[in-house]
């Protein structure tokens, strides 16, 4: 499954003051948790003890948080592109500002890994990088991560 299918309009944002790490995992797990705070407490817990495992950072200021979770019955993303860069104790010491948090159920490890795969592709390329990152605002950068034209992206 394509990671722009566990994507909506809605969990795309921009956040002005992420904070720490952890209040950028905490902001993840509310758009993750869909407004429900049992969900959102478990996907946050599992973000954490995820990112404790080790950094989820990717490099060149991307990370990837994600974590299994028996409060999500489908796979669901969100994306964070952070107005000031994080700490998420990368490997290559560069601080994150674009985030790709993800949920799945317990038990679609093989799913995880694909979706996985995909993103780190993904931002692999500095192209696209630099598009989020020079997308000039919401709509924009909607368009461009969920790969639809702009009227789409203004109603989403």
């Amino acid at each position: 499954m394509p990671y722009t299918d566990l994507l909506t309009a809605g969990r795309i944002v921009q956040v002005v003051e992420p904070g720490g790490r952890d209040q950028v995992l905490d902001a993840a797990a509310r758009l993750l948790g869909g407004g429900s705070p049992d969900w959102t407490q478990a996907i946050g817990d599992g973000l954490r003890a995820r990112e404790a495992i080790g950094s989820t950072a990717i490099g060149r200021g991307v990370a990837i948080p994600h974590c299994h979770s028996a409060a999500c019955s489908a796979p669901v993303a969100a994306f964070l592109r952070l107005a000031t860069p994080v700490d998420f104790r990368a490997h290559d010491g560069c601080p994150v500002d674009l985030v790709f948090a993800m949920v799945v159920p317990q038990g679609q490890a093989q799913q995880h890994l694909d979706t996985l795969s995909e993103l780190a592709g993904q931002f692999a390329d500095a192209g696209f990088r630099d598009a989020v990152r020079a997308a000039g605002d919401i709509t924009a950068l909607r368009t461009l991560l969920l790969r639809l034209g702009p009227a789409q992206a203004r109603s989403a």
